[in-house]
């Protein structure tokens, strides 16, 4: 296991993306943070704190669960949990500022548009993610990132999170444990 970001390099890092989404479109008034469930929601809050501080504005903050949406719900999930979405404005004519924690294969983030659709037609949906692993199978590319770094496809990546702003307290890279194999009596 090793640490990619301590909590106060992601901080700092969710900090310049807010930065660069206000570089990008001047003020907040016409945006819409959207985190994705589970994940993405407290990155998506510590974003809004930091527009909030630059710009004196906190954008409309929800979240989108994608349990239904996803391409393998139908195989993967006989028993699916699905949890509440919240978006408090209509996305007509928004920008919406899609948040999650790892982008990786780019599925989750197609479930997640999908999601959105049924809220409105925003004007620009723009992508914000703490870390991009690589190893994309669907053309999709953030437009704010955190940290890029390449990981084996054997190995996960981990955010672990506290408190109701939620600062990052590390996000290791693990590879999942195998089990030694099991002698023959």
């Amino acid at each position: 296991m090793r640490e990619l970001l301590d909590s106060e390099s992601a901080d700092r890092g969710l900090r310049r993306v807010a930065g660069e989404i206000l570089e990008r479109h001047l003020d907040a008034s016409n945006l819409v943070l959207i985190g994705i469930r589970r994940g993405g929601v407290p990155l998506a809050r510590r974003i809004g704190y930091w527009l909030e501080r630059l710009d004196g504005t906190l954008p409309p903050l929800g979240h989108v669960d994608i349990t239904l949406y996803r391409d393998d719900a139908a195989t993967a999930m006989p028993n699916p949990r699905i949890g509440p979405s919240s978006v408090p404005v209509t996305l007509d004519q928004r920008v919406v500022i899609l948040v999650d924690d790892v982008l990786y294969t780019g599925r989750t983030i197609r479930a997640a548009l999908d999601a959105l659709l049924d809220y409105g037609r925003p004007k620009r949906i723009e992508l914000a993610v703490l870390v991009d692993r690589g190893g994309r199978e669907f053309p999709i590319q953030p437009d704010y990132v955190v940290r890029t770094v390449e990981v084996a496809p054997d190995e996960r990546v981990d955010v672990h999170t506290k408190g109701e702003f939620t600062n990052v307290d590390a996000v290791p890279l693990s590879s999942p444990t195998i089990p030694p194999p099991s002698s023959v009596q």
